[in-house]
């Protein structure tokens, strides 16, 4: 039998709703597989679908995997800040200073405002050629 999950659907960068990016936000994604996750994502119909899990790294607060309805992505700007304030939103206490995200780029520092915006530097950028799937 399928499991409830929570999740939150955010407009990342407005403050209006139905306004900003919109993002699925699955709070409790341990124990779902690949297939699960991209199903969710198909489900959500949204250009983005993150799921938050338990960290690997012991400097992450927490980390996460982001799908589109296509494919998983290694990072994605809106998903980073739309995850970090749904996770802020629901309680969650960062270990430090900044919040620290877990993903498939490796470790992102994200900063708050004292009036909550968020912000990150984004990491380096990588050249690799195009999956043939991407290909025309």
């Amino acid at each position: 039998m399928p499991q409830a999950r929570p999740f939150r659907q955010v407009d990342v960068f407005s403050k209006v709703p139905f306004m900003g990016n919109p993002l699925a936000v699955v709070l409790d994604a341990n124990g779902l597989g690949d297939a699960q996750m991209q199903a969710i994502a198909r489900w959500t119909g949204l250009s983005e679908t993150t799921f938050v899990l338990a960290p690997r790294d012991p400097a992450a607060d927490y980390r996460v995997r982001i799908f589109s309805p296509e494919m998983e992505f290694p990072f994605a700007g809106h998903p980073t800040l739309g995850t970090a304030h749904a996770l802020l939103d629901a309680g969650m206490q960062p270990k430090g200073a900044r919040i620290v995200q877990e993903c498939g780029v490796g470790l992102v520092q994200i900063e708050r405002s004292a009036g909550g915006e968020l912000a990150f530097q984004a990491p380096p950028c990588t050249a690799r050629a195009l999956a043939p799937a991407l290909l025309p």
